[in-house]
Parts: structure tokens; C-alpha cells; sequence
């Protein structure tokens, strides 16, 4: 069944209230969603934004992370999780879905078609690959801007910096000097926050919030300083990247050993029932 296109009005509506959730005043924290059903859960559960996954999304889709879905397929997906959130969705847009600014520029009308405010844009090749060189990366993310202003959608572009994402040492001033660097080209080609995915180390992530003065993204995970500490030191975003949908495949996975080691079923009781997913979609 097609999915009725959002309104507009309201969709022009969702990305002000998400770049204003950008002022930097306090903390956004995002959770990443792989499907209508666990971002309904997200939205319902009284998140402001929401965000995707494009590995959870990808596994959920029956493909691997990094750009493996066909285009068509993560527009759908996405189109069903605007569908059933009524709060800002951001999506995670990989690198672009086209090897050339010109194809980045028609996949981001096509994914803010689909209902979506935000996206996430890598700096790297599909796949975690290496590294655009920061000119080209950099008008990758100008060919977004540009095809969010002809929609007339103030969408919220998030330009990921990958370096750490690469192996050599975390606290290098020389990756941290690239990567100030590359996020400085980012903003002036029209990103409105910038994510170095990978930085954990938090004198690092402060010199580089410093250096960059725009809102800043990290990922959550276990053995991160706390959403407070967070604050302190400036960061104005937090997602959970893979993290949920992965902690839903071990739970369910964690299960299933469960249930064929030992031929019982208590591994399938659960805090949250039949019915309480039933009224995720009630009428409200």
C-alpha cells in the first residue's frame, strides 16, 4: 500500500523544531530507530527527535550496512517511520546513495519526499571505506544544501568525520588538526552539526568542540561519560548509532540459546507484551 506523503507545512514545521533542538541549550539525545515499529516505540516513549539506524535499518531490510539496501527500499523504510512518528526524523543517509554531487542532490530530495528533516552524511567511501578528500566530501554535502533549499525544507544536515573510524592513535593532534579541518569545510559547505563518530577520548572531544564552535554529535555507548558529562564539555547531540538494534538482536538471541539448550520457554517472558506493542498503534 503507498505511503501518503506528509504534508508540507508540517514537514517544513518538524525541521525548524529540530534545528532548534540544534541551539546547543541542552543536550539531544536521539535514539536510532531500524523500523516503523521501534520508532513508534521512540516517539511514544517521549523522545523530541528521532533518529535511524543505517545498519539496523539495513539488517532489518535482509542486507549489510554501507550503502548495500538499494535506494528505493531505504526510501520506503523511511517513508513508513515518518508515516508513524509525529516528532522530527533524521535519517542516517550513509554517504549519499550516488558516487557524484549531482546524484547525492537527487537522493536527498528523494529521502526528504519520503518525510525526512535531517540526515546524516558520511565523509567516507560506502562501506567504511577511505576517506573522501575534504573538497569533495565537502560539495557532497553543499549539492544536500542546495537540494534541501529548492524543496523548501530547512532540512538538518549532520556531516560525520571518519577519521576515527581509522586505525592509528586517537589523540594524535594530527588527526584531530585534519579533522577540525574538515569539519570547518563541512559548516561552510551548509552542515548545521558535526559528528566525529569514533571519538570517545574526552580531552580530545573537547579540544574539538572548541576548535569547531557548531553543534557537535557523539555516539552513546557503554563506558561513555554520562549524558551530563557530555553537556559539560559542549556537545549538543547524542545518538545511539547500531547500539539499540543490536541490543535487540542479543536479547532475542540470548533467547533463543536459552530455549533450545535447555527445552523450556521462561527466556520468552517479557516486560513488554502483546498488548502493549497492540497500543504503540492505537488510535490517539
Amino acid at each position: 500500500m503507498p505511503v501518503t506523503p506528509m504534508d508540507t507545512e508540517t514537514q517544513i514545521d518538524r525541521a525548524h523544531r529540530l534545528r532548534r533542538m540544534h541551539d546547543r541549550s541542552q543536550v539531544l539525545l536521539l535514539p536510532n530507530a531500524w523500523d516503523a515499529g521501534s520508532a513508534r516505540l521512540f516517539a511514544q516513549r517521549g523522545f523530541a527527535a528521532v533518529a535511524t539506524t543505517s545498519g539496523g535499518m539495513a539488517w532489518s531490510l535482509g542486507y549489510a550496512d554501507g550503502e548495500q539496501v538499494p535506494l528505493a527500499q531505504v526510501l520506503q523504510a523511511v517513508a513508513r517511520i515518518t508515516r508513524v512518528c509525529a516528532v522530527p526524523v533524521t535519517v542516517d543517509f550513509e554517504s549519499g546513495y550516488g558516487p557524484t554531487p549531482y546524484e547525492v542532490a537527487a537522493s536527498v530530495l528523494a529521502v526528504i519526499e519520503a518525510g525526512a528533516v535531517g540526515i546524516n552524511l558520511e565523509d567516507s567511501l560506502p562501506g567504511h571505506g577511505p576517506l573522501r578528500p575534504i573538497d569533495t566530501a565537502a560539495a557532497r554535502i553543499a549539492a544536500a544544501r542546495t537540494a534541501a533549499a529548492t524543496s523548501g525544507v530547512p532540512l538538518v544536515i549532520n556531516a560525520r568525520v571518519d577519521l576515527w573510524m581509522h586505525p592509528g592513535d586517537p589523540t594524535d593532534p594530527a588527526r584531530l588538526h585534519e579533522a577540525v579541518q574538515r569539519a570547518q569545510a563541512y559548516l561552510a559547505a551548509g552542515a548545521d552539526c558535526i559528528y566525529p563518530i569514533g571519538l570517545r577520548a574526552p580531552d580530545v572531544l573537547t579540544d574539538f568542540i572548541t576548535a569547531i564552535d557548531a553543534p557537535v554529535n557523539v555516539a552513546a555507548g557503554a563506558g561513555m561519560p554520562t549524558l551530563a558529562e557530555l553537556a559539560r564539555i559542549g556537545v549538543a547531540r547524542v545518538s545511539t548509532a547500531t547500539r539499540l538494534a543490536t541490543l535487540a538482536f542479543g536479547a532475542v538471541d540470548h533467547a533463543l540459546a536459552q530455549m533450545r539448550d535447555s527445552g523450556g520457554f521462561d527466556a520468552l517472558a517479557s516486560p513488554f507484551t502483546y498488548d502493549d506493542a497492540q497500543q504503540l498503534f492505537a488510535p490517539r
